[in-house]
């Protein structure tokens, strides 16, 4: 049986406009999120520079989501941040803090070296969506 098709209209054309925007600002999201994360994190070395930037790349994903869902909740975006650090420990090699002193020293000094940057890009990314949302009339 062929089923009829009604042909597309101009609000259609509109929703997959908009559509199109959105996931082009998703994608601008995490590329600004990405960039940033992997530019502060550059100084510490190429390796890090390539996995902080994958995280800021799904940090940006997400938050760009987390906004269009419920763009007034500090506490989620603050909680987002803190698990994308939390992915980007896991994949970091970090000394046993019982060691001795200069092991948990070590320790602290690779933790604030993996989140820093990610913590700066959000920061970053939310303070443009800010100033930009802000010099709309």
């Amino acid at each position: 049986m062929i089923a009829f098709e009604l042909p597309p209209t101009l609000a259609d054309s509109t929703d997959e406009q908009s559509r199109a925007a959105l996931r082009l600002r998703s994608l601008g999201w995490a590329l600004i999120a990405g960039l940033a994360a992997g530019l502060l994190s550059l100084p510490f070395g190429v390796d890090k520079a390539v996995r902080s930037t994958g995280c800021g790349l799904f940090y940006g994903l997400l938050a760009f989501h987390l906004v269009r869902v419920d763009p007034e909740d500090s506490h989620l975006q603050a909680g987002l941040v803190g698990a994308v650090c939390g992915i980007r420990s896991l994949g970091m090699c970090l000394p046993s803090p019982w060691a001795d002193a200069d092991s948990l020293a070590s320790l602290v000094k690779d933790l604030v070296m993996g989140w820093l940057p990610l913590i700066g890009s959000s920061l970053l990314l939310h303070g443009t969506q800010r100033m930009l949302s802000a010099s709309r009339p």
